[in-house]
């Protein structure tokens, strides 16, 4: 489970930053409350994530690791936000009000409104296993081209959003 853990570290840097940009930019945050936020942050989306980070199936676990802000902010991000001095009320009014951000292995996205277009922020290729090492990494790269993402399987289960590569355009 350690070496689950550490895997994990790009994903969660990838969407604090993305959430720490948005204070950075419309908060007035110094940069000192800036690297609280994103320190405590981490650290909780480390630890509730340990248990539920399955890089062999990487789906599994995604409605858990869903960071969520809609009529109720995500408890996580209001408790960082709430150790910087940030009230909950603040928060709305820096983040976007209709947020959904995935933390899976090997992919960060985000989707602004319900119905907005999915966008990755962050996306990497699973490594071949330490274990089979010796093998030629077929095993590796058949997984890669078996793939698909939670998201994907959310459109294709249903959901009216744009495919991924439709890019959105946010206006302030």
């Amino acid at each position: 489970m350690l070496r689950a853990r550490a895997t994990m570290k790009p994903e969660i840097s990838a969407a604090v930053g993305f959430l720490s940009r948005f204070l950075r930019v419309k908060g007035h945050v110094n940069d000192r409350q800036l690297q609280t936020f994103s320190q405590t942050l981490q650290d909780m989306l480390a630890e509730q994530y340990k248990h539920h980070w399955f890089p062999d199936r990487p789906c599994k676990g995604s409605g858990y690791r869903c960071i969520r802000i809609n009529h109720k902010m995500d408890p996580l991000v209001g408790q960082a936000g709430q150790r910087i001095g940030l009230s909950i009320q603040q928060l709305y009014l820096l983040l976007p009000s209709e947020l959904t951000l995935w933390v899976d292995p090997f992919e960060v996205s985000y989707r602004i409104g319900e119905d907005g277009s999915i966008c990755v922020l962050y996306e990497s290729q699973p490594s071949a296993n330490v274990n089979s090492s010796a093998s030629t990494g077929t095993s590796s790269s058949s997984l890669v081209d078996s793939h698909i993402s939670c998201k994907e399987e959310l459109l294709v289960l249903g959901r009216t959003s744009p495919a991924k590569p439709y890019m959105m355009t946010v206006s302030s």
